[in-house]
């Protein structure tokens, strides 16, 4: 993995926390401007990746990572909970959203998840933080993109919007992770989004998502 900050400080310190992982190699470490070569470079599998820095941000690099054919999962960095570029960040691809002062034990974890995949929103992003930036309410295009989904694919959308795995999400439903796996290709279909977490995003947006973060109920099953 490559670490992209414009404090060596912080580089340092992530670095030596991730890397304590036995299997967890952190490639090289580098600031905003050296970011695009470095990881072109070393073609990373993850960049945890600051969000606001001076020279090159977080966000151009993220949006220039999006054009590549063969790109790496991308976790943004950030020192407020409130950063406003978060929304931004999700929208554009970014799979993960991480504070600088995570637990360690919480970071290598969200570093292994992203690693594995890359489809699940990193445990220390809260609903409170992803919902702090979508639109206040659902418009027209969004309800009609719900009234394109069956009472099941809504469910498991809001569950999406939890930050739950295939797995977890099976076990709530008690559905197999094969049929969960069709559901969200489903999903990501009909909402024309590029992974689970702009569908976790749109989740809130449509206001799937009660407010102390979970789904919100529904009378019927299918």
């Amino acid at each position: 993995m490559v670490i992209v900050d414009d404090e060596t400080l912080v580089r340092s310190g992530l670095s030596l926390i991730v890397g304590s992982a036995p299997d967890i190699e952190v490639v090289a470490t580098c600031s905003g401007g050296e970011a695009l070569s470095v990881i072109d470079r070393h073609r990373p599998d993850v960049v945890l990746l600051d969000i606001r820095m001076p020279d090159v941000d977080g966000i151009t690099v993220l949006r220039a990572l999006q054009e590549r054919p063969e790109r790496p999962v991308v976790a943004m960095l950030t020192t407020f909970d409130t950063d406003e570029y978060i929304g931004t960040a999700l929208r554009g691809g970014a799979m993960g959203f991480l504070l600088k002062d995570t637990d360690p034990e919480q970071l290598m974890h969200a570093v292994r998840v992203l690693a594995s995949g890359g489809r699940i929103l990193s445990p220390t992003v809260t609903d409170t933080v992803i919902a702090g930036y979508l639109d206040a309410g659902p418009d027209k295009q969004t309800a009609a993109r719900l009234a394109t989904m069956t009472t099941r694919e809504l469910d498991v959308l809001a569950l999406l919007g939890e930050g739950l795995s295939n797995a977890d999400i099976a076990a709530r439903l008690y559905l197999s992770t094969g049929t969960v796996k069709d559901h969200i290709s489903a999903i990501l279909a009909k909402l024309g989004t590029a992974n689970r977490v702009q569908a976790a995003v749109f989740a809130h947006q449509a206001g799937l998502i009660a407010a102390e973060g979970r789904a919100r109920p529904r009378d019927e099953d299918a």
